[in-house]
This record gives C-alpha cells, structure tokens and sequence, in this order.
C-alpha cells in the first residue's frame, strides 16, 4: 500500500524533505511505502504488535546506523556494534540515526544516578582540581591552587612536607576512590544471628541452629557439645558463654563418636568445629550460582558499609573540601540542591582559579539542565541506579543522547513516555523541540495521546497486530487522522482545549460503589521513612482494583515494591519484617505477587508454547499417534530443544548465526528446516492433520480451533486470547515479547483459578499499550477481581485510573517534595482533592 503525499516522485528534491521508505518487510510489515517527514517530530502509532517498532527501529533506525557506520574505516567498525541491513528494499534520504529504546537494562550495583548522567564526572574533576587538600602527614587542609591541575606538588603550610593532590580518577568509587571495605558498592552484607536460630525454644539437638542443618554437616551438633555446650536443653538457657561458643567460637579440632543416621554404624573421627556465623560465611564465599547465593541469603543481612558509612568512597576520596564539604555530601544532594551548590562554587575562589572553576560548572549545569527539564530534579547524585524507575533511565538515557548539539541526526524514541505521570509530559515534548529547533528529526513510537496530539505529523500501523497489521493504516497531521474514519488513534487524541481525551473510557469496569470499598477489609501498612519517602500509614481495600499514582519520584515505587510486598512476604514466612516497616495486618492475604515487564527467557529457545505449557500437551498428543507408536517415539523426542526430531543443523533454534568477517555476525533463518525448529522427520507425523512444525508457526487464535480436542492447552490458548494476545505465534520467542506482553503472558497461568488471598501488584502495566488495548486489561483485572483477588497497580495512565476503584495518590512533588499520601478516595474524589497533582489532570 503507497502511502505517499500527493503528487511525490521520485526524482531527489534539491533539499530532501522526507525519508523515502520502500518495500518495508522487516517482522511483520507487509510491502510498506511511506514517506517520513525531516525536520518534524513524527509519531509512530497502533495497537500492539501492530509493526510500529518494526518501522521506527527495525527500519528507519537500523538503516540510518548502519549507514552511518559503513562511513567508517574498516578497522574501526570491527570494534563497534552494527545493525544489520533491514529487509527493505530501499530507503533514501536517512539521516545518521541515534536510538532511545523502550526498557533501557537495569544498572548494576555500581551504577549511580551520578555515574549513570555522568554528572559526576564534573563533580570529580571540580573537587580534585579546585579543592582544598588534607597534607597526609599532618591532616592541615592546603587551599585551592593550580598545583593539582599542573601536576606540581603542593608544599604544606604546617609540617612543611610536600604531597601531590588526587586526580579525578582518584576520587571515582569504582577506581582508585573505593572504599576498601565495601569495594566501592557502599553495602556490605552481614550474617544475621538472629537468624540463625530464629526459635529459641528448640534445643541444638531438635535443629536449634538452622545453618548446622542446611549449609554444614549434621554432625556439627555434636562437635559444639565437645566443645562445651549443652545441647539438650532449649537455646534461650544456654549461658552467655555457651552462646558465644555457638556463635562465635574457635575453629578448634575435637574428637567425636559419630553414629550414622541409618544403620548401627559408629565412627570416631577428628572435626574442626565451625561456629555459626563462620558457617554462613564459608558458605557465601563458595556459592557459585543464584541457587547457591539464596541458600546463603536467609541468614544474611544487608547494610551501609560501616567505614563509609554508604558513600562508596575511600577515607582519601572523601579529604578533599570545596566550598566547606567533601564530594560524599555533595553526593548526597538532589540534583535541584546540587545546582544551586554548583553555581556559588567560582566565587569562592582565588581570582586565578575561577575561569577552570567556571568551565567545569558549566559542564555539570549544561548536563544537569537537560535532566532538570525532563523533571528529574528530585533524584539524589548517589541514588543506586537499581533502584530507578523504567521512566527514570529513560529520561537520564535520552538526557545524555540529547546533551551536545547536533544538527542533522535522526532521534528515534521507543515510547518515552514511559514512567512520566501527566505533569512531566510537557517537558518531555520540550526536549523534543530543542532537538528539532537545532535541526534534527524525531520519530517517537509511542500511545500517550497527549504526546500523539503534539506531533507534526503521524503514522498509524494496524490495523490489527501481528499477521493483521503490517500496514500503514493512516497518516497525516493529528487533526487529520481526527477525521479519517479508518483511523483507530484518532478518536482518542485530544483537541487543543482538551485536557483528556474525547473519548475518555470511562467506565469500561464496574466499579465498586464507594460505600462498599472496604467491606471485604483493608491491608493496613505503617512504615518508617525510606529513601525520600516519610513514614506512611496506608490503608487498601481487599478484593478491589486500587491505583497507585503520584509524579514520578514521589515514592510509589518505594511504597509498593519496597515495602508492602516484602512486608506481605514477611509476615507468611514468618519472617521478620523489613527494616523499614513498623507494622501490617494483611487482612487474609496469603499471597502477595508481583507480575512486572522484565522479558521472558534468556534466549530463543523459550518460547510462547513453552512458556505457557501448550507445547508439552501437544508433544503428548503427538506421541499418541500411531506414526510416533510405530516409530517407537515418546513425548520428549518432540521436544525442539533435547528431542531427537529437532533440526541437526541450528540444533532446534531456527536460526543459524553466520560469521561475516569484520561486518556483524547474522542470524538467519536455518536453511534446512527454515526456522521451523524441527527435521525432516517430524513432518512424517501428523496429528488432526498438522505436523508439530505448522502448530508451532500458527498464531494463538489459528491454535485455538487445532487444538480443541486438547482439553488443557485449548483452554490455556483461550485465556491468552482473552488477554488480547491472540496474534502471537507458539514458536514466538519470549524475549523478543514487549513489556506488555510479558506482564500478560505471566498472568496467563493464574487466570480461572480462585483467588482468595491473593494479592497481584502490577508495575505500569499500560507502557506499551494503544488505548483499545488497555480496554482489554481492565477486564482481565476485572476477572480476577471477580475471582476473589486483590490487585495493586502503579500507574500514570489516566483512562486506568478512572477505572479503579480506589486511588492512593502520592507526592506532591519528587524526591524531597514527595513522599507523602496527598490523597485517598475514589477518582471522583482525587480529581475534587485541590492538593493532588493527578487530581488535576483526572
């Protein structure tokens, strides 16, 4: 289908004024023409699995990279990633592309959000060459001087001896600045003793001391008697002497009769005595897998590391002093704190030292800028990266890929408006703007019809998903696709007076009427303060859909992930609760569950089938059949990934990765059973007229009508068609599954079943999803409503929210003007509450 303004040609214009695309094929674009406007930001749009990351990434980006990258020597694209070329048959005028994808990885435990803005880099260099130095022989602080910048010697005014001042490099926790004792991370775990013998009514004969029965030998009871502790009477009589033996006693050697559990065998042998805690640590230290690591993790605790008290660095990173406080506390700030910090820093200086002072500031405050308009003013320099929301390292992502101006480059954003509550939208569309006013292209996928609304011109995929979409459905200006009929986006994208959208999907649920929210009873939380979050006391309904919402740092994250699951947890283990919480009464729920977006599968080998169990009935249907009887073939020969019938050639992956000397390594479909998993002779076998291989390529509404004398799998592909994701195809690899589509295939498996006593805790399961689709997931929460659950969702999505039945709005604001509960109620009531920020926009 041509989708090209009228009366284009094809002869090149003096200045080209669009991207020409031409026989799009990549995923599931069927033939697709379309032209991209330069110059103007574009949005991408259709519901899910409809082929707009296919168009935006898999074309637009992959062949504006790639192109970009060929430009380079050989030798230097060796050393690079690079895409390989999309299947299209042609595209011209691309410009060099960069991409912002959708989930950006989880840091690991060395990541800030300083290291990760790269703000701290500044910061570094602004306290090693303008601050003032401790001597290391008498501790007297030196002033600031361009020694440490010239690299000469700084003479100290007391003891007279002569020390050189730290580079930046040695003050960077995970370098030279580490904190020796924690390794730069600022945690350190310790052993719990309270753990390690958690009912004290129990002798050490009946298995007192935990570790002894899960990490160590039995026989270690019977050493610590050698060694002096009585161990038939219970644990809390023991004297404080004979408590320390257990928890801390020497690694002597002592002489033991031991009796085996089965049989009359005895045997004297010589045992060096592990004492409790020293058993938890041995065992730490040889754990070599995730397996091993939760073994250990029980009897664990994890705290601030006591030398730098959490800061990550080292006693000699944290001497140097600018304007009265070390780089730690300047760490500590928010990032609005730190700006305001920054700018008073040259003024404080000798004349000759403020020109360095000021170009380094302005590095830090031309970053931070970017940062504070995508409203991120709240986050604290020393924020563990792990603990951002998606949202969050989006934004910091997009803040670095924006900071220098370029001109001429093409920005392809996979939804940012991920993790941004309403308020933070303008912003967002701001940045974009910059990035257009210094002339560059955006082309944003995206479902937030206030971003959609503020496009310049847009390309709507469908019309449906999977094998339905591929095909450019409409385009034009928002006020265009308003009008076009065969446009699904365009009756949900709001006018220029509008603050939502004109169809505002109000009611798709019933919901609860508000004098009957709590009659099934409330989970009550009281926490302490955590991170920017003050101390809460929380009530949510059982049985009943509540919202949890708030401007992005204002603690919904904290409050939810951080302490009402754990505490939940906690307390049906039997466990004590977290640090951080000072008490909840879970009011009957026995299960608390959180289904987040994190991909499925590490690799090609776990698929939809697999995942969701279809593959196993079909395996045994398939064995069933007469060909596999005679053949003598069970079960497991139909396996793709350890079956006898699977492809030899890409051992029952469907691809074959070809080296291509300096170009990337490609995957392609396997030439031999051409990506079906299985060999030759799995076609021998049919079963209700299919071979395994054609069940595998068929999407899951086609399974539904194959598979319906399979009375489990029928009804397993049923619930996924309820969940609206009958477009995927068995063989679909997990992984490659959007946000969305992991949540929901992760609720497949509790979907039908009683739910009394569960709680399920969903982290912004709209991200991703077209406003049709989202119709869809709150009927599927409505189901489990119905079905006796609890359920918890975070999220910004406005259409969600007015379909729940009770709101937790926290904030006001971010970071330390957040943290609070502003509001509780129904929408109606949040949207009447003058103090709630979501009230306004409701």
């Amino acid at each position: 289908m041509n989708h090209l303004p009228t009366g284009k040609t094809s002869i090149a214009p003096a200045s080209p004024s669009h991207i020409e695309v031409r026989g799009a094929r990549v995923h599931n674009l069927r033939n697709v023409n379309v032209d991209i406007p330069l110059g103007q930001l574009v949005g991408v749009c259709g519901v899910s699995g409809s082929g707009k990351s296919s168009l935006a990434l898999g074309v637009l980006y992959a062949e504006g990279s790639r192109r970009y990258l060929e430009a380079l020597s050989t030798y230097t694209r060796r050393r690079m990633g690079q895409a390989a070329r999309a299947d299209v048959d042609e595209v011209r005028y691309v410009p060099a592309a960069l991409a912002l994808h959708q989930r950006p990885s989880v840091p690991g435990v060395r990541s800030t959000f300083g290291t990760m803005s790269e703000l701290l880099n500044s910061l570094r260099l602004l306290f090693s060459r303008v601050g003032s130095h401790p001597c290391p022989h008498c501790g007297t602080y030196a002033p600031p001087s361009m020694s440490v910048a010239a690299e000469q010697p700084i003479t100290c005014a007391t003891c007279g001896k002569t020390f050189f001042g730290p580079g930046a490099e040695a003050l960077a926790f995970n370098s030279g600045g580490a904190c020796p004792t924690c390794g730069g991370t600022g945690t350190v775990r310790r052993v719990n003793e309270a753990a390690l013998v958690p009912d004290e009514s129990k002798t050490i004969n009946e298995g007192a001391v935990l570790p002894w029965g899960s990490l160590m030998w039995d026989l270690m009871k019977q050493v610590c008697g050698e060694m002096g502790v009585r161990l038939d009477v219970p644990f809390s009589e023991l004297t404080p002497e004979e408590r320390d033996i257990v928890f801390h006693g020497p690694a002597e050697k002592r002489h033991i009769l031991y009796k085996a559990k089965k049989g009359d065998n005895f045997a004297e042998l010589d045992f060096t005595y592990y004492n409790a805690v020293y058993t938890v640590e041995n065992a730490l230290a040889k754990a070599k897998d995730e397996k091993g690591l939760a073994r250990v993790a029980r009897f664990l605790t994890e705290g601030p590391c006591p030398d730098c008290e959490g800061t990550r660095l080292s006693a000699a990173a944290r001497g140097p002093l600018v304007r009265g406080i070390n780089l730690a506390k300047a760490c500590e700030m928010t990032l609005d704190e730190a700006v305001t910090w920054v700018d008073g820093v040259p003024e404080t200086l000798a004349e000759d030292l403020r020109p360095m002072a000021v170009s380094i500031c302005e590095s830090f405050q031309h970053t931070a800028r970017r940062l504070l308009d995508l409203g991120l003013g709240y986050l604290s320099l020393d924020r563990a990266g792990s603990t951002l929301s998606t949202g969050e390292r989006q934004r910091v992502q997009l803040a670095r890929a924006v900071r220098n101006r370029t001109t001429g480059v093409l920005y392809v954003l996979d939804e940012p408006s991920i993790g941004l509550h309403p308020a933070n939208i303008d912003g967002l569309l701001g940045v974009m703007r910059d990035l257009l006013a210094d002339g560059n292209s955006v082309v944003m996928v995206d479902h937030d019809t206030r971003i959609l609304a503020a496009a310049d011109y847009l390309v709507e995929m469908g019309p449906e998903a999977g094998a339905g979409g591929g095909h450019v459905v409409a385009c034009g200006t928002p006020g265009e696709l308003r009008a076009d009929d065969r446009s699904l986006i365009g009756r949900y994208l709001p006018t220029e007076d509008e603050t939502s959208a004109p169809d505002p999907m109000s009611n798709v649920r019933p919901r609860c009427p508000e004098g009957q929210l709590f009659e099934h009873g409330a989970i009550h939380l009281e926490t302490s303060p955590l991170h920017t979050v003050h101390a809460l006391s929380v009530d949510l309904p059982v049985n009943r859909l509540t919202a949890v919402t708030g401007v992005s740092g204002s603690g919904k994250t904290t409050l939810v992930l951080e302490e009402l699951i754990p505490a939940l947890n906690s307390v049906n283990a039997g466990e004590n609760l977290p640090a951080s919480v000072r008490g909840i009464d879970p009011a009957g729920i026995v299960r608390a569950q959180l289904i987040d977006a994190t991909p499925i599968g590490a690799n090609v080998r776990s698929t939809v089938a697999t995942y969701c169990g279809v593959l196993d009935d079909l395996r045994r249907a398939f064995a069933r059949t007469d060909e596999a009887k005679a053949a003598g073939l069970k079960a497991g020969a139909f396996s793709y990934n350890t079956g006898k019938l699977r492809c030899p050639t890409c051992d029952g992956t469907g691809q074959v990765s070809l080296d291509v000397q300096f170009l990337p390594d490609v995957d392609v479909p396997c030439p031999d059973c051409r990506g079906r998993r299985y060999g030759a002779e799995a076609d021998a076998i049919t079963w209700n007229g299919h071979t395994l291989a054609q069940l595998m390529a068929m999407s899951i509404d086609e399974a539904l009508d194959a598979c319906a004398s399979l009375k489990k799998a029928h009804a397993m592909l049923q619930t996924l068609h309820d969940l609206g994701l009958g477009y995927l195809t068995l063989g679909e690899a997990t992984p490659a599954l959007s946000g969305g589509e992991a949540q929901r295939l992760k609720l497949a498996s509790e979907m039908g079943k009683a739910q009394d006593g569960a709680l399920f805790v969903f982290d912004e399961p709209t991200i991703g999803l077209h406003p049709r689709d989202v119709r869809t997931l709150l009927s599927v929460f409505q189901h489990l409503v119905e079905q006796g659950a609890t359920v918890v969702v975070i999220e910004h999505d406005l259409d969600f929210i007015r379909n729940a039945d009770y709101v937790v709005d926290m904030g006001p604001g971010g970071g330390q003007a957040g943290g609070r509960i502003v509001a509780c109620g129904t929408p109606e009531q949040i949207a009447a509450n003058p103090d709630s920020v979501t009230g306004r926009y409701l």
